[in-house]
């Protein structure tokens, strides 16, 4: 076990959430309340590896910095507690509200299917009076029964144009459904939908497109990023598009969207698990990705999700090298005089006659291959499309994990990595011919933890 100061660990990521100890996985009850984000994530409080399941509990002001509260929700004689989602119930549909203070409501799976087939999975809520400090299981649990396999992670959003809520449902193997109420007590299951090689977490968010108000589409979501694109009218879903997928990084998983985000700010916010990275010798095991920004825009092969990381990550940024119309020729590098281990690196690079252009961090490729328009880090790739001979490139870098977004967003690459503490090097090249960097800002970041203690 490390002894060195807490986030400040050797391998602790600094601009990513980690729970102080103990393991983590998957984002749940993710809600914007009173200038807080709160994220609650699976939570093994006892140990390392995977284990009987509460609801950990952070705030942000801003996605960046977050603030580690006591656990929301522990196991009980319903079983563990398992994944899922909250809302503020403005108009206090539950009857719930005792004051002036909006009630939050969790939704959660309770249940220990999988370690006691005894105790079915099924699904419960919970109700916070105190903008989520404390938090008080419903005495009439569960809401939603038992229907089939492992159903569970319920993700619930209030649909305004019925003017009730909706709530999507992993059920067994790649089938879902939707489920409907007008007080987030009674369900009345309204469609399935049957989502390929996918299974688990689903989440089900509106999104306008090419940023028009009056032309929206649904996102239909699943655990590992597969999703579709569709229609939902509060009663049917659907399906307009193939299977789809956004990211393509080896360590992605049971994403999921804040709900309540202001009209003011008006954005769809996802954060993911960073499944399977390793932290040898740490007080605490898993992290979580960046949060992204998504957005639905129009493209030669129909409308596609696109997703960047939330502009919050410039709370942090430093130092910044830029660079403006240079030649990237073979052989050389423009970034051999800058180290470190926390970079968000922004690029447009106008491709030449190079076969091959890309970044080399802390040992770890990132490569473009211009040739057959495969984009490659830590051993996944995706095809991604030069526009006008032109790709675009962020990358975000912390001590365990490199996101990589292409063009826009148009594809991501979550994966964590493991590289040596003292390789804190960076490079870029070009190979097979010329390239130009149109534009290129590389910023240092400052820890977000001492960032925090230090606020």
């Amino acid at each position: 076990m490390s002894n060195e100061k807490l986030y400040q660990e050797t391998y602790r990521p600094q601009f990513h959430f980690t729970a102080k100890t103990n393991w983590l996985n998957d984002p749940n009850g993710l809600v914007y309340y009173k200038g807080e984000y709160h994220l609650f994530f699976q939570h093994n409080p006892k140990g390392l590896e995977w284990g009987p399941n509460t609801w950990g509990h952070a705030v942000s002001p801003d996605l960046v910095h977050w603030r580690q509260l006591e656990h929301a929700l522990e196991p009980d004689e319903l079983g563990w507690i398992w994944s899922g989602s909250a809302v503020v119930d403005w108009k206090n549909t539950g009857g719930f509200q005792t004051s002036d203070e909006k009630v939050l409501v969790a939704f959660y799976t309770a249940g220990d299917t999988i370690v006691k087939p005894e105790k079915p999975c099924v699904q419960c809520i919970a109700i916070s009076h105190d903008r989520g400090r404390t938090w008080t299981k419903y005495e009439h649990n569960p809401v939603l029964g038992h229907i089939v396999g492992h159903n569970r992670d319920p993700k619930v959003i209030w649909h305004e144009p019925t003017e009730t809520w909706a709530m999507a449902l992993f059920l067994d193997g790649n089938d879902y459904a939707l489920f409907s109420s007008p007080n987030l007590k009674e369900w009345t299951r309204l469609c399935d939908i049957h989502l390929p090689d996918t299974g688990e977490c689903p989440d089900i968010f509106e999104l306008p497109v090419d940023g028009d108000a009056d032309n929206t589409r649904w996102v239909f979501w699943g655990g590992n990023g597969n999703h579709y694109i569709g229609s939902f009218d509060g009663q049917n879903f659907r399906v307009e598009s193939k299977v789809l997928r956004t990211d393509w990084g080896a360590n992605f998983y049971a994403a999921q969207t804040w709900s309540d985000i202001p009209e003011s700010d008006g954005r769809r916010i996802q954060i993911a698990w960073m499944a399977g990275g390793q932290y040898p010798g740490m007080p605490f095991n898993q992290q979580m990705s960046f949060p992204c920004e998504l957005t639905l825009r129009t493209t030669p092969e129909g409308i596609r999700l696109y997703r960047q990381p939330v502009q919050e990550i410039e709370t942090i940024h430093q130092t910044e090298h830029s660079w403006h119309h240079q030649i990237l020729r073979p052989g050389g590098n423009l970034l051999s005089d800058i180290s470190g281990d926390l970079f968000d690196i922004r690029s447009e690079i106008e491709l030449g006659n190079a076969t091959e252009v890309g970044f080399i961090v802390r040992g770890e490729l990132i490569q473009y291959h211009a040739t057959d328009q495969q984009l490659s880090c830590l051993g996944r790739s995706v095809h991604l499309e030069p526009l006008q001979n032109r790709i675009q490139l962020q990358i975000l870098v912390d001590r365990t994990s490199i996101e990589v977004f292409g063009n826009e967003g148009r594809v991501s690459m979550s994966s964590c990595f493991l590289p040596d503490p003292e390789n804190t090097s960076l490079g870029i090249y070009a190979s097979g011919g010329e390239a130009r960097i149109l534009s290129m800002s590389v910023y240092e970041l400052c820890s977000a933890w001492q960032c925090l203690e230090a606020g």
